[in-house]
């Protein structure tokens, strides 16, 4: 991609992702993310309603005046964006494919961290590790993650989430949270989810397009499978072939809630039909108790 047309793409997101992250998640996504423990702040008077149980009996003794500890939240967090760039996720039938909306709500992820002094990194996977940017602060750090998720090319061609789990648990040793953005389309991951979502809070999100559930009955078609490159005849005629495709997605999406739901990580499904915003507005919320 030309460099204009890329810095116009990036301020682009820029922009909206910004307005966004202000105005509509800053507040959830603190709520929805906590800090990893309470430190302590100050000391200051005793009044009416505190907790008895934070008197500075030490303080309090020196003075001759009750005095309290104040605690604080330690806020800043650690947000690992694992993303899935595979081809598969270069799909869309009616506004964006796949890819768009993935880059946009990494983006809009991205925003949200750093309103809140949260320290953003980048994992960029498909059958192997693309690229790793290690997590930072900055206006400037997050556009760089943009760039790179919009102009990316990758090497690899399939999807290997268990792979793409493994680096994330052995380069990030600190507790982080960690949004595993993909389509999901494969197994073979449960056991490095279950791992990973041990010492991290881990969230899913599935980008899928409606389209993709069923083969549609338009005869003999020259099909290119996008991660194997692939090029077969298949006879969309045939309700064996159309049911045989049917249930590899069926089985693919119920691997994908069931292994989710055994590791008790979070996980929310969002259409390339539906608002994404309003979406992950909805998940913060729930996940905040509010």
């Amino acid at each position: 991609m030309e460099t204009s047309e890329l810095l116009k793409k990036v301020r682009k997101i820029e922009i909206k992702m910004k307005g966004l992250s202000k105005h509509l998640f800053s507040g959830e996504y603190h709520s929805a993310f906590k800090g990893r423990g309470m430190s302590f702040s100050e000391v200051r008077n005793y009044q009416y309603g505190d907790d008895v149980r934070n008197i500075d009996w030490n303080v309090t003794a020196r003075t001759g005046e009750p005095h309290i500890k104040i605690f604080e939240e330690e806020r800043e967090l650690t947000v690992i964006l694992l993303v899935d760039i595979s081809r598969s996720a270069h799909f869309g039938t009616v506004q964006q494919f796949k890819s768009e909306i993935i880059t946009e709500i990494s983006a809009l992820v991205a925003f949200s961290a750093i309103t809140n002094n949260d320290k953003v990194g980048l994992i960029l996977f498909t059958d192997q590790i693309e690229l790793f940017i290690p997590a930072k602060k900055g206006k400037q750090h997050i556009l760089r993650i943009i760039r790179e998720l919009i102009d990316f090319q990758p090497k690899g061609k399939g999807t290997q989430i268990g792979k793409a789990l493994q680096y994330f648990q052995s380069i990030i040793k600190k507790r982080s949270i960690c949004f595993l953005i993909s389509d999901f389309m494969g197994e073979g991951y449960e056991e490095p989810l279950r791992i990973a979502s041990r010492k991290h809070d881990l969230v899913g999100v599935r980008i899928a397009d409606p389209a993709e559930a069923a083969l549609p009955n338009i005869g003999l078609v020259h099909a290119l499978d996008a991660e194997t490159g692939a090029l077969n005849w298949l006879d969309t005629s045939s309700a064996r072939v159309r049911d045989t495709y049917a249930d590899w997605y069926e089985r693919n999406y119920q691997y994908y809630r069931n292994a989710f739901l055994k590791c008790g990580a979070d996980n929310l499904d969002i259409l390339t039909t539906e608002s994404y915003t309003t979406a992950l507005h909805q998940f913060f919320k729930k996940r905040s108790g509010s």
